[in-house]
Formats: structure tokens, C-alpha cells, sequence
């Protein structure tokens, strides 16, 4: 993805009605299924708080929209997570 008009930036609802800001880092496709990587836009000063890490979400194509959802299942969380880990330090290291 070109960075030369800078990060690109989506806000999300979770299920408290909450709304986050996440900043979009990479996306891959793994079984048919799309996903999308996204960093916290806003974090917290505490960094070994867990909800500043990687958020992974997968792309579901419904009413010819496509949408955000979480992940189904943990084996499927590690398995994408995995993933994005090796193309986003494959991509440090080039």
C-alpha cells in the first residue's frame, strides 16, 4: 500500500457502543477469506495494555458492501495473525 498521502484512518463501534479509531496497516487474503490489520489510532500511555495491539478483522462482502467483522473463531485469530506477523516483518527486513 502507498503511504504517500499518509496512514489511512476508520472508525469502528464495538459492542459497548464505543467508538476506536484504527489506523489500517496491511491486508492479506488467507482461505478465500480477506482480512485487514489495523493498529489503534489512540492508545493509552500503558503499553503493555492488550487492546494496544494489532487488530485483525475479516472483510464480509454483504448487500454489495463490504463490511468489518471479528474473527470467528481463536484458531482462525492465530492463524491470521501469524500471517500478518511474517509479511510485516518480511516487510521491515527488505
Amino acid at each position: 500500500m502507498s503511504e504517500e498521502f499518509g496512514p489511512t484512518f476508520i472508525t469502528v463501534t464495538d459492542e459497548d457502543g464505543n467508538e476506536i479509531a484504527l489506523e489500517f496497516i496491511d491486508a492479506l487474503e488467507y482461505n478465500g477469506q480477506m482480512y485487514q490489520a489495523f493498529f489503534p489510532a489512540e492508545t493509552e500511555e500503558d503499553e503493555d495494555d492488550p487492546d494496544n495491539g494489532l487488530v485483525i478483522l475479516k472483510v464480509i462482502h454483504e448487500d454489495g458492501e463490504d463490511l468489518l467483522s471479528t474473527l470467528d473463531s481463536d484458531e482462525e485469530l492465530e492463524a491470521v495473525y501469524e500471517l500478518f506477523m511474517e509479511s510485516l516483518f518480511q516487510e521491515d527486513g527488505e
